[in-house]
């Protein structure tokens, strides 16, 4: 099948190197409006997709195109699109309805909002099947080309059977682990990939607030939580407090959403949330500031993981960010550690000489006066506590993730504390 991809999102890369390495002829338009596209994307951190891309470039199955090669290239288009590219995507419907006059089959999984797909169909004629379909956009960052090729679930938003058929022909190969099919309007889809993704993000904000009532009253919230996840109606999933969520996407669908809760229906819950979360990636900071009198002015202060989450090197709305600039505020020397984001970090903080990078995380704790962790990269989970001693100048640990065993580290001599803990 011929297919044109269009965007620079990790999905467009991710979508064209699987749909390309099952045989189709892809052409990708990465860079809309440009002259020429160039092969400038972050996937570097995503499991096997680079090298996925550069095979499936050097076979041929993958190319990289102009605009207007684009249009001409396929009557079938999937748009991966950034959110504020709706106008785009427009413009874009409206050349190829021109250019096919029937058969055209567009597969829209940009985050536009609710509705955007059935405006894109108004540009089209249905009755010559010229039809835009919306497939929620699924991937998690650090496991993208994973969640591309064997999805537990694939929902479409589509009326026209001609379509449909088309679409379970070019999913076909991915629907090996596939556990359900889901079939509706495409506004439905599109609300369906909000309200998923505000649950996540209540559930996350739930659970913080949770922990934050634990501190004051004195109990470990992570026995509350064990307590919480054995009651079948609320299992575990995106039930561990921590400092805070992240991510570009995923803070965009909350903000979508909530923007349009509040439009529709003067609601301020999603608001609250995200309100909520900003301060609750303040949460190590506050810890340390109070710990140390409110005087943090000289201390060296030592933090592991700085990406908004282990498996990517992105800091998009990281926690990290906000921590690191309220140290730098109050006259902190840091020294950071993260397996996968340091050369993000070093692009953001690029004028602060008070910072120091290390690739050696242990290198990191040389006379530090306490350790914030703030991602849970698995090679933190069990370090070496002799080594942490010997080179922290005062062995104080602030757990913004509950990753470490509380009774170990105080047993062992450090002070610790954690979110809820």
């Amino acid at each position: 099948m011929q297919i044109t991809i269009w965007g620079n999102e990790l999905l467009a890369w991710t979508s064209a190197a699987a749909l390309a390495e099952c045989g189709n002829d892809v052409n990708l338009v990465s860079q809309i409006q440009q002259e020429k596209a160039q092969m400038e994307f972050k996937v570097s951190n995503e499991p096997e997709l680079e090298q996925l891309i550069q095979r499936t470039l050097n076979n041929g199955r993958l190319t990289i195109s102009t605009e207007q090669e684009g249009i001409s290239h396929a009557a079938t288009h999937i748009i991966a699109l950034n959110p504020d590219q709706y106008a785009i995507a427009e413009s874009l419907v409206t050349q190829l309805s021109d250019k096919y006059r029937s058969n055209l089959l567009i597969i829209n999984q940009s985050n536009f909002g609710v509705g955007r797909s059935d405006q894109l169909n108004d540009c089209l004629n249905a009755n010559d099947n010229q039809i835009v379909a919306y497939i929620p956009d699924m991937l998690a960052e650090g496991s993208a080309l994973i969640d591309y090729k064997s999805p537990e679930t694939i929902i479409v938003g589509c009326s026209n059977g001609w379509a449909m058929e088309h679409i379970r022909s070019l999913l076909n190969p991915f629907c090996q682990t596939l556990k359900q099919w889901l079939t509706m309007t495409t506004t439905e889809a599109e609300f369906t990939k909000f309200a998923n993704t505000g649950m996540l993000a209540l559930r996350l904000g739930y659970i913080n607030e949770m922990a934050n009532l634990a501190d004051q009253l004195n109990v470990d919230i992570d026995v509350i939580r064990k307590g919480m996840i054995s009651d079948p109606r609320i299992g575990p999933h995106y039930l561990n407090p921590g400092c805070g969520f992240g991510g570009l996407h995923f803070q965009q669908y909350i903000e979508g959403l909530s923007a349009l809760m509040s439009e529709a229906r003067n609601s301020k819950l999603l608001d609250t949330v995200l309100i909520e979360n900003e301060k609750q990636k303040e949460h190590p900071f506050r810890k340390l500031w109070r710990y140390y009198a409110c005087n943090l002015q000289g201390k060296t202060i030592s933090l592991w993981g700085l990406s908004f989450k282990p498996g990517t090197a992105s800091i998009d709305n990281a926690p990290s960010l906000k921590v690191m600039s309220s140290l730098l505020a109050q006259g902190c020397k840091l020294q950071v550690h993260d397996p996968e984001a340091m050369d993000n970090i070093k692009e953001y903080f690029s004028k602060e000489e008070a910072i120091s990078f290390f690739t050696n995380r242990y290198e990191a704790l040389e006379s530090s006066d306490a350790l914030l962790l703030l991602t849970e990269w698995p090679e933190y989970s069990s370090p070496r506590y002799s080594d942490m001693l010997k080179r922290m100048h005062h062995p104080l640990i602030i757990d913004g993730r509950n990753m470490f065993d509380k009774e170990t580290f105080e047993r062992l001599g450090f002070t610790y504390y954690g979110v809820g803990r």
